[in-house]
């Protein structure tokens, strides 16, 4: 194909508007998003319980009151769990009652427009990697840093899933044998050190034992160790608050040691940390980086990848899974008019005079 056919194939593509959506432990958000990556509308909604048919009751009321407003092609679903490779099912969620849920036809039977399913952490790392700050990049590894952590590694703008479609479970690499126990039954997982609830833990501990260096973060919450979180945090972090630095840096600090591990198995070119805690930016970043160069394997004598904090923010899951959505719009598309063709082929061939009657 020549240059000049190339750019009118590009600029003649179908570029259809989309719905992601992403969903989380309180809230199902839901988005119309254009091909640039741009947020033309968002809808949020509260996740009823652990009820899994309201939660697709609620998936299906977005998309259709979406699409009452907008012509959009395609749903694509991110959720917290693990779905397997064929992007079909939810093998096991966290957050809800997911056990070896056909969540893509469950919603698919009821919307009639092309579904794709896949983990929220990889529908957050392909948006990065188009228009956040993974751009540029062709292999880039990213971590969200939340209640745990997830990640995920993209390779020339695909997904990694691994053989059963559940690659991308940073957080549950063990990094101190014996360490703390860890909700998935394992102890010394890496997010038990380097995660939002790490921080939270380590905060209300000192607040309960009434250590002299939790007093401003004591006063912040009335002394209720329960009604700390991360944000709290961050926000005294930032006020100056010397503990809630301290405590900042030490999450930075197994962050970095866990990376640089991280990047002698996969040698990535970028790193893009997100999730709730990269709201911390260079209280968190600092340290990590730092901690990352002294630990890093062949230091000195290798391309250390860019640590970058992610740009898109809480709106990642619905773009990257409205981008995922978009490519399955266009092999629908693909299909009806491949099919369309040959049905127009057929009728053809079956309206052409026969010679015996010219």
């Amino acid at each position: 194909m020549s240059e000049a056919r190339s750019r009118r194939s590009r600029s003649t593509r179908w570029e259809p508007l989309t719905v992601g959506i992403d969903i989380g432990g309180t809230k199902v958000l839901a988005a119309v998003v254009a091909a640039g990556g741009d947020v033309v509308a968002l809808e949020r909604r509260p996740t009823e319980g652990h009820d899994v048919r309201k939660v697709e009751d609620t998936i299906v009321e977005l998309v259709q009151d979406l699409g009452e407003r907008y012509d959009v092609a395609a749903v694509g679903i991110g959720a917290a769990g693990f779905v397997d490779a064929s992007r079909t099912v939810v093998m096991f969620s966290p957050h809800l009652d997911w056990r070896r849920e056909p969540l893509r036809a469950r919603v698919a039977e009821r919307i009639r427009i092309p579904v794709v399913v896949d983990n929220d952490a990889n529908t957050m790392a392909l948006a990065e990697c188009r228009f956040g700050a993974g751009r540029g990049h062709r292999f880039v590894l990213c971590v969200t840093l939340g209640t745990g952590i997830g990640g995920a590694l993209v390779l020339d703008h695909r997904v990694y899933r691994g053989a059963n479609g559940m690659a991308g479970e940073f957080g549950h690499i063990q990094v101190v044998p014996d360490g703390h126990r860890c909700e998935c039954g394992n102890r010394g997982c890496w997010e038990q050190y380097a995660s939002g609830n790490a921080l939270v833990r380590d905060a209300r501990e000192l607040v309960r034992a009434t250590s002299p260096m939790a007093q401003h973060l004591r006063s912040l919450v009335g002394g209720d160790a329960d009604a700390l979180d991360g944000p709290v945090i961050t926000e005294a972090a930032r006020a100056g608050d010397p503990l809630s630095v301290e405590l900042i840096a030490d999450v930075g600090r197994w962050l970095g040691v866990g990376l640089a591990g991280m990047t002698a198995a996969f040698d990535p070119g970028c790193i893009v940390v997100g999730g709730g805690l990269s709201a911390a930016g260079d209280l968190l970043l600092g340290p990590t980086r730092q901690a990352f160069s002294r630990s890093l394997t062949g230091r000195g004598h290798r391309e250390e990848p860019v640590i970058a904090q992610a740009e898109l923010g809480p709106q990642a899951g619905v773009i990257g899974a409205a981008d995922m959505a978009r490519s399955a719009a266009r092999r629908s598309r693909r299909v009806r008019v491949r099919r369309s063709r040959a049905g127009r082929a057929r009728l053809r061939l079956f309206e052409r005079p026969d010679s015996s009657d010219r």
